[in-house]
């Protein structure tokens, strides 16, 4: 008998565990870009590029001018909740890009080269 009810625990663990990790609040369903209109920016020209110039071609990805913040990517789920904070100072014009792309993000448009 104890061993029907260690399978059926266990059978309950992994059928939890499967529908966590296919619940659909595991995925990003839209970006933020949050960061000051110019202070830390324009010392970040490739970064403000890609914020003023790319980030308004992407699907579900919006950019929020926050006074005095530094450049981050906020990903969100379903219920519009915060699931990761990525910060963009480090990043080039390119990177930030492939970020996106990387989160499963698509431009209605390709960003158009550096120059």
């Amino acid at each position: 008998m104890a061993s029907t009810s260690t399978t059926s625990v266990f059978t309950l663990i992994v059928l939890l565990a499967f529908s966590l990790s296919n619940c659909s609040d595991n995925e990003y369903a839209s970006a933020r870009i949050e960061s000051c209109r110019g202070c830390s920016l324009n010392r970040l020209p490739e970064v403000k590029n890609f914020i003023f110039q790319d980030v308004p071609l992407y699907d579900n990805v919006e950019f929020k001018p926050i006074s005095g913040a530094i450049p981050e990517l906020v990903l969100l789920n379903n219920n519009d909740e915060e699931v990761e904070r990525i910060q963009l100072s480090r990043l080039n014009r390119k990177e930030c890009n492939e970020l996106l792309v990387s989160k499963g993000f698509t431009a209605s448009k390709p960003p158009k080269d550096e120059i």
